[in-house]
């Protein structure tokens, strides 16, 4: 004779779809506190106006300089002292322009000593940032 089993035995189910909901709360809360803790590295220039042809290199090497006198190689701060010894080994290639970011404000003889002192490091080339002009 045989015994009917008391409990009948069933096989576990992995319910996805409240592991889908789950993940995409998770995936939605991780983008916003992203977003809130990004800080982005950059100083307000206001740039002369006017016109030019667009600049076509690989790779520039920017120089800004800010209203009060502060100096960035390439969103890194530098001093006058050290620009020489940090523009050198961006120039990899002779021809290689420096991109001049510098505020209309901007004081004039820091723009010039920051300029002189990339062309002791081996800078030929200097192109001007502007601020485009409304066709109109």
């Amino acid at each position: 004779m045989k015994l009917a089993k008391s409990r009948t035995r069933k096989r576990g189910r992995i319910e996805i779809i409240p592991m889908i909901d789950v993940m995409f709360f998770l995936l939605a809360t991780f983008m916003l506190a992203s977003l809130s803790l990004q800080h982005l590295n950059s100083l307000a220039v206001n740039l002369p106006k006017g016109t030019a042809s667009a600049l076509q290199i690989q790779k520039p090497v920017t120089l800004l300089i800010t209203v009060t006198g502060d100096i960035r190689l390439n969103d890194v701060p530098v001093t006058l002292d050290v620009l020489a010894a940090a523009v050198k080994p961006l120039l990899t290639d002779p021809t290689t322009n420096v991109v001049v970011a510098a505020d209309s404000a901007a004081p004039h003889g820091t723009v010039i000593e920051a300029m002189l002192r990339a062309r002791e490091a081996g800078a030929d080339h200097f192109a001007f940032a502007i601020k485009p002009e409304p066709h109109g």
